[in-house]
């Protein structure tokens, strides 16, 4: 059974940085896309960031140039760098995993239905 297991969310000001931990088990293939939604109270989950077993990377508007995704494949882990954190980022942050097409396509990465496997959640809270 695939598990995903978020880390390193927490509080911090504007300007500030955080790095999120993703780590995956269960999964016995080597193709994937996997990444990060948020969805902030009252708002839909959005697509953040997403990387596939080729290293492809996908990012939205909004985040680009403040977030980087890269990854581990000794430790199957999804690390998620954001840097110069507005207070617009604050919401809960997900990892999500789909292993059926072993990529993240540009039409589908940030529709959140795509993807099968989710873990718990963590919050990011940036204070202005």
């Amino acid at each position: 059974q695939v598990q995903l297991v978020e880390s390193g969310g927490g509080s911090v000001q504007s300007g500030g940085s955080l790095r999120l931990a993703c780590a995956a088990s269960g999964y016995t293939g080597s193709t994937y896309c996997m990444g990060w939604f948020r969805q902030a109270p009252g708002k839909e989950r959005e697509g953040v960031a997403v990387i596939d077993s080729d290293g492809s990377r996908s990012y939205a508007d909004s985040v680009k140039g403040r977030f980087t995704i890269s990854q581990d494949n000794t430790k199957n882990t999804v690390y998620l760098q954001m840097n110069s954190l507005k207070p617009e980022d604050t919401a809960m942050y997900y990892c999500a995993a789909d292993f059926a097409y072993g990529y993240c396509s540009v039409s589908w990465w940030h529709k959140a239905y795509e993807y099968n496997y989710w873990g718990q959640g963590t919050q990011v809270t940036v204070s202005s």
